[in-house]
Order: C-alpha cells, then structure tokens, then sequence
C-alpha cells in the first residue's frame, strides 16, 4: 500500500540536510542505511546543482515538460527554479515541511507540503515531472496500479508523466556477463532505506526502481504508453509515460 503521509519535521532527515547547506552552504553526512546494501550517504551539495550541472536525462526532461508542470519530490526545488527561469508554470511537491520551506525561501513560487498519493490531492497537470528516480515512491512492483490511476486523475487530455529510474540488474551480474537473479523472490528493484542527518533519524520505506520492460508492462495493461525517451550511461533512463487514446 503506498503513503499518503506527511513526515514532520522530527522524522525529516533530509530536509534537514537541505536546510542546514541552504543556510550555511555546507552539510554534514546525509546517511543512507538499506537492509541490501551497505552503508551509503547523499552527497547534499548536489541537491543544489543548476540546470547546466545536471545530468542529460534530467536536463531532457525539463526542456520536454510543457503546460502546467508538476515537479514531484522536489527537494530543494532545483528543477522547479530551472523550470521557472524557463518562464515555465510549475507546481513543486514534496513530503518533507523543510525542504519546502527553503524551496520557498529559494524562489520556488508555488510550492507546498503535498502527498502525491494523498485523495484530497486533487489538480490537473499537463507534465508530471518524477526526475532523480523519484519512481522510488511508488515503493512496490504491486503499488504500480493504483499509481497509474492517480495519474489518471491528474493529467490532462495528452498529458505525460516523464519519470527517470534505473535497472539494478547490474548488481547481479557475474564476472561472464550473466546474470544471477532470484526470479522466486521479490522484485530485484524493491528496496527498503532509512536515512539519518546528525541525530534525525527518518522511518524506513520502500523504494522502486524499475528496468523499463517491467515499466512499459504495467503501464499497458494500465492505460499507458510507455517511450524511451534517453537512456543514460549506467542502466538509467528517461521515460515518457502517455494515457493511450
């Protein structure tokens, strides 16, 4: 089942993060745990990177985001202020009260405390931006449905979701170029993480990433066409996600 939460400031770790660098242009480690993997951390400056320091797929999808423009987890709202600097209609969202308390002290002019999957939640869009694989919120392969119909009542006649993600199938490769992947047990891309900034210590969630043959699966038999946009240099890719007529 997805969340429909809002986390509060106690629980916020990266929002944490987010305002400790927009204050003081500087951050300690954002730490990442996951029950897969090893211990890992967010390099925080990078959440403040500029439209000419962003990866190709990202910088594709913001010139391809047209009309009214949802800028989903937002963070620090770099995409939005790129949008906006484009002379771009965006709406940010992110779950996280500070991270939208310095997208707005950044210049974000329309950003808010919002769930996606939240019910009350309930505008039209003509681009649904989900970039930095912020498929991650949909946290499992069988959460795909009720996403897709979400997305239905967001978007308007023609409208798309453009969504990057990555296929961890890299993980399991062998030395022969094989693969060794346990086809019995979950999803290879259904990842649980934590994260602590100093002592905030957030909630352990779920994460998707999703190779896009499993991606253009689900979105058909929900309604949607799916289009390799660009793929990126290490088993990453933009997606294009359109209602079918």
């Amino acid at each position: 089942m997805i969340s429909t939460d809002l986390l509060p400031a106690d629980k916020d770790p990266m929002g944490a993060a987010i305002a400790d660098y927009f204050e003081h242009h500087k951050a300690d480690r954002l730490r990442v745990f996951s029950s897969q993997f090893d211990e890992d951390e967010i390099p925080v400056k990078e959440l403040f990177r500029t439209e000419k320091q962003m990866p190709l797929l990202e910088r594709t999808a913001l010139q391809l985001a047209t009309g009214k423009i949802l800028d989903v987890g937002a963070g620090s709202g770099c995409h939005s202020l790129a949008l906006q600097e484009a002379d771009k209609d965006v709406h940010a969202i992110d779950i996280s009260p500070l991270s939208v308390e310095v997208m707005k002290q950044r210049g974000v002019q329309h950003a808010t405390q919002t769930n996606l999957f939240d019910e009350r939640f309930y505008e039209s869009y003509d681009t649904i931006l989900m970039l930095m694989n912020d498929s991650g919120i949909i946290g499992k392969l069988e959460n795909l449905p009720a996403f897709f119909l979400k997305m239905k009542q967001l978007l308007r006649p023609h409208g798309c979701i453009l969504m990057d993600s990555s296929d961890l199938r890299y993980l399991f490769e062998e030395e022969d170029g094989s693969y060794v992947i346990d086809l019995a047990g979950d999803y290879y891309g259904e990842v649980d993480f934590q994260m602590q900034y100093k002592d905030i210590q957030g909630d352990s969630f779920d994460w998707l990433y999703i190779d896009f043959q499993t991606l253009s699966l689900y979105a058909a038999e929900n309604g949607f066409k799916a289009e390799m946009i660009k793929e990126g240099k290490h088993y990453d890719y933009l997606a294009k996600l359109s209602l079918q007529v």
